[in-house]
């Protein structure tokens, strides 16, 4: 039987924030995505969190160890947001949990039913990663029991990254420095590792698997957490992953030149002078074959 363990990071906040609501309707999704799984998928619900977020917990969700430091501890100059890093929530259902294939989505990203039926038939066929993007939903969705409109409302799609599944064994070649949760370039940094290292890593940008309330696409990049984060995948994760870089593996491989590079380009996740240093070693590495293939005819005459 597949067994998978879904790892996510709960935070108490006040009942005025727009999470407040959010992560209660994430508890209750995940839950019943849970419920509806196949029997011949095993799923753990996983929980890592600070001492003072425990009481928000509910029933179904197993409590791992409580996070012992925070990005504040690798980077005091930033303000007071005590901000996990990704690494350690990682690590830490790692530890204590025996899983094949690991799930981590942010907190605020809600489950559609039929979400972990979905990626049993994915792994089923051979992959052995997976990045989800979500649906953008409007923004007056409150309530638990809003649940049934909620699954209906396809929303529109949203180009970040934000769900990620893999398999247990890939998570020891991770390369995530000292990026933090809650702050862009977590979701890169997580895509950018899944597509390094997975053998057969799938990219599904469009469909109805995963939601967040709220259209927002960029969030506010003026602050002292974006930057740390920026920082940290352009200085530490970016240039000990680039030497592996496969674009056969990065999203829209298989679609025609044009639109491929046109793709990327406006993608807010995706890197262009990535892509443009990808597209130019597969052009030499396709121009180098051809001639060694010509040397080799040669040869043989």
């Amino acid at each position: 039987m597949l067994h998978l363990a879904h790892i996510i990071n709960p935070v108490k906040v006040k009942d005025s924030s727009d999470l407040y609501h959010a992560q209660a309707i994430t508890f209750e999704s995940m839950l019943l995505a849970k419920g509806e799984a196949i029997t011949s998928v095993k799923v753990d619900l996983f929980t890592t969190q600070y001492e003072e977020d425990r009481e928000i917990i509910p029933q179904g969700f197993a409590i791992l160890p409580n996070l012992k430091r925070s990005v504040l501890h690798v980077n005091p100059n930033l303000g007071n947001r005590k901000l996990p890093l990704i690494k350690d929530i990682l690590q830490t259902v790692f530890a204590h949990s025996d899983a094949e294939y690991f799930v981590y989505t942010n907190v605020d990203i809600g489950l559609m039913p039929s979400f972990y039926d979905f990626v049993v038939n994915k792994i089923n066929k051979g992959h052995d990663a997976l990045v989800v993007n979500r649906r953008r939903l409007k923004g007056d969705y409150t309530k638990v029991q809003e649940l049934p409109q909620i699954y209906t409302d396809l929303g529109h799609s949203h180009p970040g990254f934000d769900c990620f599944v893999f398999k247990r064994e890939l998570l020891e070649k991770f390369v995530l420095g000292d990026i933090c949760v809650g702050v862009s370039f977590i979701g890169v940094a997580m895509a950018y590792n899944i597509f390094t290292w997975a053998s057969n890593p799938l990219y599904v940008p469009d469909k109805h698997l995963t939601f967040h309330i709220g259209t927002d696409v960029l969030v506010p990049r003026n602050n002292s957490f974006y930057q740390h984060n920026r920082m940290e995948f352009n200085t530490k994760v970016r240039p000990a992953l680039k030497a592996h870089f496969d674009l056969k593996k990065f999203p829209y491989a298989a679609l025609p030149f044009c639109k491929r590079a046109l793709k990327w380009i406006l993608n807010p996740s995706l890197s262009t002078m990535d892509y443009l240093s990808l597209e130019g070693k597969s052009f030499f590495q396709k121009c180098k074959t051809r001639l060694d293939e010509i040397r080799w005819r040669i040869l043989q005459k």
